[in-house]
């Protein structure tokens, strides 16, 4: 039954963008900090990006569904995922969690934002926000970019610079200014992932995610997301210092 929800829901397909996110993240900061050639960014960046497995990350939620959900949740949640209007909102998830579409919504943040401002829709995000746990998610997510770029530095810099646990310990200080700038990131992303869904819809969709149901399923999806993103960040940095320091 966990399966198959997670099959109905986009989770399975957003869930595939994972790796390329990681690795993508870890080449863009490697490369904006100027201090790696662009071939060891990109050297790095395929070892993240090896070290993050689609299959792994649905297979831990899939069983984190089974135990955290019971069986009339499952359900409840598979009802809802079968319904056109959560199809249409499930291909438009999909869609924004591409990285093509990262450069969109950048591009049409200020003009998303005047369209809509003082509406009933940015109105409703604080809602969407809280239940669909989304300003949370993108931080853990940020955060294990930045686990994964701190690994890798530390690997590299070796001796000569912090340790992996010391950067760590400053990262996960920074979550609450990680938190005010990811935020704003989010609210866009909902104006453009959610644009051709009426307002009306918009409502329906927020209901099912503060439903018992959906309340739990989004609970436990993106703590298991979480947990597996951030996890394989030290296999990074062992990998990468045997890369670095062969002998």
């Amino acid at each position: 039954m966990a399966d198959s929800v997670l099959r109905a829901s986009p989770i399975d397909e957003i869930v595939a963008q994972y790796p390329a996110m990681m690795s993508q993240g870890v080449r863009e900061g490697l490369k904006q900090s100027g201090r790696v050639e662009p071939f060891v960014a990109n050297t790095i960046s395929s070892v993240v990006s090896n070290a993050f497995s689609a299959e792994d990350i649905r297979a831990q939620v899939v069983d984190d569904l089974a135990i955290g959900l019971d069986d009339q949740q499952l359900n409840s949640v598979l009802a809802w995922y079968e319904t056109p209007l959560a199809e249409e909102i499930s291909r438009a998830e999909v869609a924004a969690s591409r990285p093509a579409a990262w450069e969109k919504v950048e591009a049409e943040a200020s003009e998303l934002q005047d369209r809509y401002e003082g509406s009933e829709r940015a109105q409703l995000f604080d809602r969407f926000d809280r239940a669909a746990r989304a300003t949370e998610s993108a931080v853990d997510t940020t955060v294990a970019v930045q686990l994964g770029l701190a690994s890798a530095m530390a690997a590299f810099n070796g001796s000569k610079g912090p340790t992996f646990e010391q950067l760590q310990q400053k990262i996960e200080g920074q979550r609450d200014m990680l938190r005010g700038m990811v935020a704003q990131q989010v609210y866009v992303g909902y104006l453009y992932t959610y644009q051709d869904v009426t307002t009306s819809e918009l409502k329906d969709y927020i209901e099912f995610l503060e439903s018992n149901a959906g309340s739990a399923f989004t609970r436990v999806v993106t703590n298991s997301i979480q947990r597996s993103v951030t996890e394989p960040v030290e296999t990074v940095g062992s990998q990468l210092t045997r890369f670095f320091n062969p002998g």
